[in-house]
């Protein structure tokens, strides 16, 4: 090749562009000229140390770099949406708590935009639609608030530990089309802890402690008596807003021990470790500590990190390769007494880690949201049996609704939560638990006046989703309402996929979704919904139920041997009258005739008198799809087949 050749080929090599797929995040202060216009030096100077001390960090912490500083803001890139979304919360977070002192009119609030987007990368700048993106998002920002597009929010749901609000289809300046925006969820900063110098009148530094965060002090002042160097120095503590400390399920979770020298297996135990804290912060009231804090506490007395962290609970646990398996012990103990209160191991496929530690994750998560409400509801009959809140009444409310259905379960259930509401009318918990009892009335026919249940359960857990749109367990139960009125169940299945979309470890959200698609005319589609259920919480209280489904799903494809064997599960788990009905259908439509009438003498057993007729009413009162009409027909033709009367 000759020289023209030879340069015509650098030239091509050097005018390539270089980009890359990388998560932007823009941001600048709001009201900055105003802020440089009443106090110039004190805005720079307040700027260059939020700059240094909150954000910085932030985002080093989370493999992120400051491409450009822009005067009253940055640009910066990350890897992942979602560490840019941890690096913006975890900044936003301390920016709050360095400037909660400042007045309001010289306050310094960042907004924050967050995209994801395939950039043109130089050294000292990027460009490209994805900046241009998070940049008009940091523009609608609220001050001190973050806004994402939806592609950045498909990456992060779930992962980041917070809710967000959808803002719907954003016009934004200079950009074709409407891009959709939401908004996380931020929780108020902690109250500063400041320690002050009285001699000498300077700060001398600050504590803002997560444990602190609900303390009510009052105007109560402590005075600490210091001796340094032979000098004698007066200290006090300023606490920040005065709040009363009822954290009843606060918990660290510690980094999980790895049992083996293998890196692979130290990041996995991280990430199990991480996605956890992110996973039980999702529990109504509960307080968890960062993972970044957390690592500190490796192999520390229990006890000790209760008192310095001020959490009730520790969860810690192992993890060991053995070839292609994998097992993790998880345990749970009371940080007031050392005391292990519940374990237990899982065994898992080293070959699909990543969706191993979805599915461990989600399965601890559903198991101590379990444990902690049931030791919760406990400790309060001991220390409080005369004279017990709200929350105390609501924690027994869903110790007993977490347990398998009946009328008597429901109807004591719902007792603690009214109590509940009485004292507190606005609690979200209580609000929640009470909708669910009445819906769940109604699905199974155990109440005489089904729609006031249902006016009753909508505006209960309407006042939840109109404060909190992000909550989860909230548009699980509205789920739960709209299956139960039979109607429209296309929306339910729309609430349970918004609860699964907010946590993917609700188990329950997955297996009522499995039984919304059977009465929505696709039973083959509710197989997998359910099946996650199961791996997730593989001894849930609802365990007899999904199963139960499994079976009903069967029944309705017309796979009868399929549908004998989960019916028979089910029934093994949990003896409930309507898996007879399929139990006895199906055995009835295959020829196993002395199992068919075994089977419809148990279920009028467990419901006297029950008929065909019955039967056909309570089914047409479930959907009014007509694939699920039809299919049902079958299931009834098994029932007459197997004796059950007219």
């Amino acid at each position: 090749m000759g020289r023209v050749g030879v340069r015509t080929m650098v030239q091509e090599r050097a005018a390539r562009v270089e980009r890359r797929l990388s998560a932007i995040l823009a941001a600048d202060v709001a009201g900055y000229s105003r802020l440089m216009h009443n106090d110039e030096e004190a805005t720079h100077a307040k700027l260059t140390a939020l700059l240094t001390e909150a954000i910085a960090p932030a985002i080093a912490e989370h493999d992120g770099r400051i491409v450009k500083n822009t005067g009253d803001g940055f640009l910066a890139e990350f890897p992942s949406a979602v560490e840019a979304v941890r690096a913006a919360i975890q900044f936003q977070n301390r920016v709050k708590e360095l400037t909660i002192d400042d007045a309001e009119a010289k306050r310094i609030a960042f907004r924050v935009g967050i995209n994801i987007g395939d950039v043109i990368v130089e050294p000292n700048d990027i460009f490209g639609d994805g900046v241009n993106i998070a940049a008009r998002l940091e523009g609608i920002a609220k001050p001190g608030g973050i806004c994402i597009s939806s592609a950045a929010h498909d990456q992060v749901r779930g992962k980041v530990g917070v809710g967000f609000a959808d803002l719907g289809e954003q016009n934004l300046k200079n950009i074709a089309l409407p891009v959709r925006a939401y908004a996380p969820q931020l929780s108020a900063p902690p109250p500063a802890v400041s320690f002050l110098n009285i001699a000498g009148g300077f700060p001398f530094g600050q504590w803002t402690g997560r444990g602190l965060r609900r303390a009510r002090v009052g105007l109560t002042m402590a005075f600490l008596l210091l001796v340094a160097g032979g000098g004698l120095g007066f200290w006090y503590i300023r606490w920040g807003e005065p709040q009363l400390l009822n954290h009843r399920l606060s918990i660290v979770v510690l980094p999980f021990t790895n049992l083996s020298n293998e890196s692979e297996q130290e990041y996995f135990a991280e990430g199990v470790a991480g996605d956890l804290s992110a996973d039980l912060s999702r529990i109504e009231d509960s307080f968890v500590i960062a993972p970044s804090t957390a690592r500190a506490y490796k192999n520390v007395d229990a006890r000790r990190v209760g008192r310095e962290l001020g959490v009730r609970y520790i969860l810690d646990g192992s993890l060991r390769r053995t070839e292609s398996i994998v097992r993790i012990n998880a345990r749970l103990i009371d940080a007031r007494t050392g005391a292990e209160i519940w374990s237990e191991r899982f065994d898992g496929d080293w070959s699909k880690s990543m969706q191993l530690q979805d599915v461990i994750t989600g399965r601890l998560a559903r198991r101590l949201d379990l444990e902690l409400t049931n030791q919760e509801s406990r400790d309060a009959e001991v220390a409080r049996p005369n004279s017990p809140d709200a929350v105390d009444l609501a924690m027994r409310g869903w110790a007993v609704l977490n347990r398998p259905y009946s009328r008597e379960q429901l109807a004591r259930s719902r007792a603690f939560f009214e109590r509940a509401l009485q004292i507190d009318p606005g609690y979200p918990k209580a609000l929640v638990g009470l909708a669910d009892t009445l819906a769940m009335d109604v699905n199974y026919r155990w109440t005489d006046t089904p729609a006031d249940a249902l006016r009753r359960a909508e505006n209960a857990v309407g006042q939840v989703l109109s404060q909190f749109p992000s909550d989860a367990m909230a548009h699980f139960v509205k789920g739960e309402i709209q299956r139960s009125k039979g109607r429209d169940v296309e929306a339910a299945v729309g609430e349970y996929m918004t609860a699964i979309a907010i946590n993917p470890s609700l188990a329950p959200a997955h297996g009522a979704l499995g039984a919304a698609k059977i009465r929505v005319g696709r039973s083959a589609e509710a197989f997998a919904p359910l099946q996650m259920a199961i791996q997730l919480s593989p001894r849930d209280p609802l365990l007899s139920t999904w199963y139960f489904y499994v079976c009903h799903a069967h029944s309705h494809l017309a796979h009868y041997d399929e549908a004998i064997d989960w019916c028979s599960r089910s029934i093994a788990v949990n003896p409930f009258w309507i898996a007879y009905a399929d139990l006895a259908a199906a055995n009835a439509l295959t020829g196993h005739e002395h199992e068919a009438h075994a089977a419809v003498a148990e279920l009028r057993r467990l419901r006297p008198n029950y008929t065909v007729a019955l039967w056909l009413q309570d089914g047409s009162g479930w959907s009014d799809n007509v694939v699920f009409l039809a299919e049902f027909q079958r299931i009834t033709e098994g029932l007459r087949k197997a004796g059950l009367p007219d």
